[in-house]
């Protein structure tokens, strides 16, 4: 082969690693990063900050990209009654490995996490899980406050926001029911 043939396609090559060298380092985001959620260094996992949101209802505290947490009173400490079909409409705050929670300004309850019987791993108030609502699509919605009787914002106290006098998160070792609660 003579070097005159071979030419164009050194050039094609090299024009090719230029252009793919020139597009990475245009400074643009890869990755948009999640409301409430700081990364570490190098691609660490993130830590999600729990805050404290107001609205009609009182304070309450707000997990990923500012959606209002809740609490069912059916459950009892660390034993989730809300699986399946439950689940889909009240999606538990779960965190994947290496991820953690923090509560932040104003958040007094004690944050901490169990494992549900499928395997995840769910953040807890004073013992009591938490979940988001499908119904609520931005931060802000409280659309889940007070359905059927059983769901109740979570409070930064870790107490239920709006729930009937004297009414809390049924005690361990408490019978609860099963299936969706909602």
């Amino acid at each position: 082969m003579s070097p005159i043939r071979g030419t164009p396609a050194i050039l094609t090559v090299a024009s090719t690693l230029v252009l793919v060298a020139a597009c990475g380092a245009s400074g643009a985001s890869t990755a948009p990063s999640e409301a409430g959620a700081s990364a570490g260094p190098s691609g660490a996992a993130a830590v999600y900050e729990l805050k404290v949101a107001t609205g009609a209802q009182g304070a309450y505290i707000t997990g990923e990209d500012g959606k209002s947490l809740y609490m069912l009173m059916t459950d009892s400490a660390t034993t989730s009654t809300c699986t399946g079909t439950c689940a889909g409409t009240w999606p538990p705050f779960t965190l994947d490995p290496g991820e953690s929670t923090k509560a932040g300004d104003g958040v007094t309850g004690t944050i901490a996490t169990f494992t549900r019987a499928d395997g995840s791993t769910q953040v807890t108030i004073n013992g009591h899980e938490l979940y988001y609502f499908s119904g609520d699509s931005a931060a802000g919605q409280t659309n889940g406050q007070g359905v059927g009787g059983k769901w109740f914002l979570a409070g930064p106290d870790g107490k239920p926001v709006g729930a009937p006098a004297g009414a809390s998160p049924a005690a361990s070792g408490a019978p609860t029911p099963t299936g969706y609660n909602y």
